[in-house]
């Protein structure tokens, strides 16, 4: 067995940038064995192309109207045969929840292990060998699949490098047939809902993130101003998201979207183990809270004691001047 795989995943016809990173990975761990990315959807040509001038060697993809959303059963059945028939050594996905659920099926199938959620991944003849946080971030922990038979990986976003695109690139593309036909297929996708605009939580270099301090839905105003001017992406707290004050797809925390920005600013969030869970990967963790006592502070490179009031429209002020 030999070569990297890689489930590219899609939003609007473009490889996520998590998928992309695993891409870049996949390029160091083959070596001079081939990298193969696999892409399932409807009207999937760009982001075929996109997988070939991002590292891939070789590019498998299924254009189908019963894969245009990602279901389980069409898309494990697919990457079930691809696997059996083709014997790759390595198979990637981002860690999204689509990505752990994929990876999750194929490995089950084929009776293979499968790494989740790693943020370093090396691979030394048949030992695939990776490191990923736990107990909320505080542990890295070192595990290894030690087999011939295809490995499974899932990856966090940011934890990796895509490589620079190169529009020169050359690769080849196989369409094959979906498995299972629409008939088959037990789930049906009535539709899909996003919020309109907006900055990716999971793929922001900066994200700034509020919590109970705010003290209701209109008091994300400034912080939704302050996350405007930096072009990051909005986050919030279980506890912002539980009063029903911003919705769930901003939460970030053990029970949200895990994030690994640039920056992290967190404000008028104490800082609870689960929230950490979710951010404490950040390169650099700035926190505002009148109280100088909250947790956050131990873990944040600087901190402002202040109201968040006061101390955030003062800095988005000088932001935007300074960006501007």
């Amino acid at each position: 067995m030999s070569g990297v795989w890689v489930w590219i995943e899609q939003g609007d016809g473009k490889p996520l940038p998590a998928s992309l990173e695993a891409l870049g990975l996949a390029r160091q761990l083959a070596g001079s064995d081939p990298v193969t990315a696999l892409v399932f959807g409807q009207g999937v040509d760009s982001a075929a192309q996109a997988a070939i001038q991002s590292g891939a060697d070789a590019v498998i993809k299924a254009n189908d109207a019963s894969l245009a959303a990602v279901r389980f059963e069409p898309y494990v059945a697919l990457l079930d045969k691809l696997i059996a028939e083709q014997k790759p050594g390595v198979v990637l996905a981002a860690a999204t929840a689509d990505g752990r659920e994929l990876m999750a099926g194929a490995a089950a199938d084929a009776g293979a292990g499968v790494l989740t959620d790693v943020t370093e991944l090396t691979l030394d003849g048949d030992t695939l060998r990776a490191v990923r946080p736990v107990n909320g971030g505080k542990v890295l922990r070192v595990e290894s699949i030690q087999d011939a038979g295809p490995k499974f990986a899932t990856l966090r976003a940011r934890a990796f490098k895509a490589l620079e695109p190169d529009a020169g690139r050359s690769g080849t593309i196989t369409e094959v047939a979906p498995v299972l036909a629409e008939d088959a297929v037990s789930t049906t996708i009535e539709s899909v809902e996003h919020e309109a605009g907006g900055v990716s939580l999971t793929d922001a270099s900066i994200v700034v993130s509020a919590g109970r301090g705010v003290g209701g839905p209109d008091g994300f105003a400034p912080i939704r101003d302050l996350a405007d001017v930096l072009h990051g992406a909005l986050g919030a707290s279980r506890a912002a998201v539980d009063a029903g004050w911003i919705p769930y797809e901003h939460q970030v925390g053990q029970t949200g979207k895990t994030v690994s920005p640039d920056l992290y600013i967190a404000i008028g969030i104490s800082g609870a183990i689960q929230h950490q869970a979710g951010m404490r990967t950040a390169k650099v963790i700035v926190a505002i809270n009148k109280d100088p006592d909250a947790p956050i502070f131990k873990l944040a490179r600087y901190g402002i004691v202040g109201d968040l009031f006061e101390v955030v429209p003062a800095l988005t002020e000088a932001f935007r001047k300074r960006l501007n």
